[in-house]
Parts: structure tokens; C-alpha cells; sequence
């Protein structure tokens, strides 16, 4: 056997064959080999029946220091990459695979050529000659840490996308789902395939816009400092369900180019709109108490108590409503004695904001002329129930919701509406209307509870007023 060390590798000829120059056939083929086993990840070697090593690749040559022409042609590896003591055990198990079905994994320590010792697994099996015997052995190995942070890698991801209690998903160049996790399926109200290669728009009614834009910019400029918390309303076949998404992102290449290719992006989102929702809760009613507070000591200086209820109109306006009106019973009050049956109930308007350029809110004249309110409006309703009343048109089209509003005596940009009743020494003094226009939600019993703490501060100055305006 003659053995041609280029590339190391050894070509096997026959007793009668010549060695030729060769042709372009059998240089490409030589030259193909040695370019496939030279570009492997893991270190390669090979024997033959007789335990002569016949390829040895440059993986193995970085990790033993060996380089091919000083392995190639060695009979077995004691002495130089395997301990003399341990090479008879070493060689017999790799030798074995010749003869054992499929592939034998092994774990050896081997010396390097400076004289030190690396730990390596091997995987070993038998190469089939033309007759199907086996004509020898090959043996990938690898460093045994290389391979247990690959084994790590591996199973990170396969807890990730099977048992992880956060959403992941891998998003590709397209920005559509390529994997999809058990958890981000619930999530996206789908199963774990009918996601896949979807647009987004279709499984989000709202905030695809704002995810795409962050998708997009992690593929061009990479994942962001720190995670981005996202409103999305997510159709479900019940209705679109509104969820805020805490979600990081971090950009995937290709490990196989010698620059970064982007492959796509990894997104992990964990659902946390309860805690947002009870964050802003809480935002919510310290800056209602702040107004409340701030109302009471700026009326504490009004000398007209009229003016001090149109102070705490104008301080609850802020971020609540974009009008207001206050209306009061026609002869300065209602007894609860005289029922709603028996007492025709009639509003005088008090005080209004303005309804072209915004400021504060005007007192209404003495003329005292009743407000036109048609039979069953929300604010005589109020008045009959002393309770609060909302009111809405919903997403109705423009001209409609100008009707309805014209209707009711209100600004014509007016869709929602909070009545709450006027109290004051056991008596129904009148009513307040806070209006909110198409850009705003409905109110809710949060917003009529606050509306009522207004209404009894409202309905103090009125009463106050009231009895002043009886001495004189």
C-alpha cells in the first residue's frame, strides 16, 4: 500500500496499478475529499482493517496538534495521541465498531503533541468495502465541553419550545412565525402549526404595526437594550382580546457565513397586562386624589361659592371628560318626600365649559330659563333615581352620533356621557354631565365613582350658594 500524505489522505492502489499524474477527473476527486474532510466542524480520522489511520483532517490537527503528514500512515495511536497503558483498551473499542451495527459512542482522553491531555467523544463506525465487509473504521471526535455546550444548546432550546411559561417564537426574514412555542400559541388564541408562516396581521387586530416596526429593526440593527412592553388586541373567536406583552428580542444568524446573515428573530413575551392594568389603576386614582386635593384648596379661596363649584368642574375635567355641564332643579332643590310622580322635574342650567376654544367654565346667566330636556334624558333620569346614569352611542357613524347628541342638549362631538346626581342635606340639588368625545372610551363605574366625589363637592358650593343668595 503506497500512501499520497497531500491533504492527508492515503489512496489505496493496486499491486499492478501504476500511481498516476491523473486527470482532471482524479485531481478533482482528491482535491473534493480533501476539502470535505479539511471543512468538517468535528476532528476526523480513519483506519483501515489493519489499524493503519488513513485520513486525518484539520479539525483534529487544531485540537491534537498533530498535522495529517505526522498521523497519516501510524499503525493504531499509542505512543503519541493515546498513553501506551491505555492504548490496547482504546484501540480495541474503536476497532470494535467494524464489527457492532450502526454508530458506538466513546469517551477517551488523547494526548496532544506538546504533551498534555484533552478529553474527547468520539463517535466510531465501520466503513463498508465494495463487497459490503467491513474494510475499516472512521472516528469523528470533538472536545467533550464543545459537545456539552452543544448538547446544552440543544436542550435550551427544546425546553424553550416545549415547557417554557413565556411565549417564544422564531420569526423569520418575512417577519412570519417559523416556530411557534405551546405557550405563544395560547397566546395568539392558535394552535402551535396553524401559526406557522401567517402574517402577523392576521393573528393581531391591533399593535401589528408597533411589533413589526420592533421585528424590523432587530433585523436591521439588532436586539434593543432592554425589553419593550406592547398593547396588542389579539383575535380570538370570541372577539379581540386586549393583552400587553413584555417582549425581548434578539436577532438570529447564520453561524455558517463569514458575516452575519440574518436568518430572523427570536421573540420571547410574557403576558403581563394584569399587572399593567393594576399599575394604571393605581396611577389612575393617586392622580384623581391629587385633583380632588388640589380642587379643595383652590376653592378654599373662591369668595363666591358658584365659583367654587366651577373650580372643582374644571380641576375633574383633566383627563376625564372633554365637557361638562351643571344643571339644577328649578326652585333650588328636591326633596326625596315629593317622588318622582308627583313633582315634575325641571333643570336650569348652572354651568358650562365652553365648546369652542378650550378654558375655564362660565357661569350661566340669571335668567334661569329651564334646559329643554326630552323625556327619559340621562340627567332627569339621574335625578329621578339619584344614582348615576351613563349614556352612549358606541361606534355609530358621525352624522348619527351628532343626532343623538343634538337630542340631548349636548355638544354635538359628544358619544359618552356620565350623569351623577347632586346631593347635598339630604337633598337633590340637580345634576352634573361629564361628555366624552369619539377619541375616548365609555366611562365605567371607576369614572362614576370619581364623577360622584366631584358631584359632592359641586353640590357643597351650590348649597352654600344657595343659602347665601336666601339671606340676601
Amino acid at each position: 500500500m503506497s500512501a499520497s500524505r497531500r491533504s492527508g489522505t492515503t489512496d489505496e492502489l493496486g499491486p499492478d496499478e501504476p500511481e498516476r499524474d491523473g486527470g482532471p477527473e482524479a485531481v478533482g476527486g482528491s482535491d473534493l475529499l480533501a476539502a470535505l474532510l479539511d471543512g468538517m466542524d468535528a476532528a476526523l480520522c480513519a483506519f483501515d482493517a489493519d489499524g493503519v489511520l488513513t485520513h486525518w483532517n484539520r479539525e483534529a490537527e487544531r485540537i491534537l496538534g498533530w498535522t495529517a503528514a505526522e498521523a497519516v500512515g501510524r499503525h493504531g495511536l499509542a505512543g503519541w495521541a493515546v498513553r501506551t497503558a491505555d492504548a490496547e483498551e482504546v484501540e480495541a473499542r474503536l476497532m470494535s465498531a467494524m464489527q457492532a451495527p450502526g454508530r458506538q459512542v466513546n469517551e477517551f482522553a488523547l494526548l496532544t503533541k506538546d504533551g498534555g491531555r484533552v478529553l474527547v467523544r468520539t463517535q466510531s463506525a465501520a466503513v463498508r468495502g465494495p463487497d459490503g465487509k467491513p474494510a475499516g473504521v472512521y472516528c469523528a471526535f470533538s472536545e467533550v465541553h464543545a459537545q456539552i455546550d452543544l448538547e446544552r444548546s440543544i436542550a435550551l432550546s427544546e425546553a424553550l419550545f416545549e415547557d417554557a411559561s413565556w411565549g417564544v417564537v422564531l420569526v423569520d426574514a418575512d417577519l412570519r412565525p417559523a416556530v411557534v412555542n405551546a405557550h405563544a400559541a395560547r397566546a395568539l388564541g392558535t394552535g402551535r402549526t396553524s401559526v406557522l408562516g401567517r402574517p402577523l396581521g392576521e393573528l393581531l387586530a391591533q399593535g401589528v404595526e408597533e411589533l413589526e416596526a420592533a421585528l424590523t429593526h432587530v433585523l436591521a440593527e439588532g436586539a434593543p437594550p432592554a425589553p419593550a412592553e406592547i398593547w396588542v388586541s389579539v383575535r380570538t373567536p370570541e372577539g379581540h382580546l386586549r393583552r400587553c406583552w413584555r417582549s425581548g428580542f434578539l436577532r438570529l444568524a447564520s453561524p455558517l457565513t463569514e458575516e452575519p446573515v440574518p436568518l430572523g428573530v427570536g421573540w420571547l413575551f410574557q403576558d403581563v397586562t394584569e399587572a399593567k392594568q393594576i399599575e394604571q389603576e393605581a396611577s389612575l386614582l393617586r392622580f384623581r386624589a391629587q385633583q380632588l386635593h388640589r380642587a379643595a384648596r383652590a376653592a378654599a379661596e373662591c369668595e363666591d361659592p358658584r365659583d367654587a363649584a366651577t373650580v372643582h368642574l374644571d380641576f375633574a375635567l383633566a383627563g376625564f371628560a372633554d365637557h361638562a355641564l351643571v344643571d339644577r332643579v328649578v326652585g333650588g332643590s328636591l326633596n326625596d318626600s315629593d317622588g318622582a310622580q308627583a313633582v315634575a322635574v325641571r333643570l336650569v342650567r348652572v354651568a358650562a365649559t365652553p365648546t369652542g376654544a378650550p378654558g375655564p367654565s362660565l357661569l350661566s346667566g340669571a335668567a334661569g330659563l329651564p334646559v329643554r330636556y326630552g323625556e327619559g334624558h340621562p340627567a332627569l333620569q339621574c335625578v329621578e333615581r339619584i344614582g348615576s346614569v351613563r349614556a352612549s352611542i358606541g361606534a355609530a357613524p358621525p352624522e348619527q352620533a351628532r343626532e343623538w347628541a343634538r337630542a340631548r342638549q349636548w355638544p354635538q362631538d359628544a358619544v359618552h356621557a356620565l350623569c351623577a346626581v347632586l346631593r347635598s342635606r339630604g337633598r337633590t340639588l340637580g345634576v352634573v354631565t361629564f361628555l366624552r368625545g369619539a377619541g375616548r372610551s365609555q366611562f365605567e363605574r371607576s369614572d362614576s365613582i370619581y364623577a360622584e366625589d366631584v358631584a359632592v363637592r359641586i353640590a357643597a358650593a351650590l348649597d352654600l350658594a344657595g343659602e347665601a343668595a336666601e339671606k340676601q
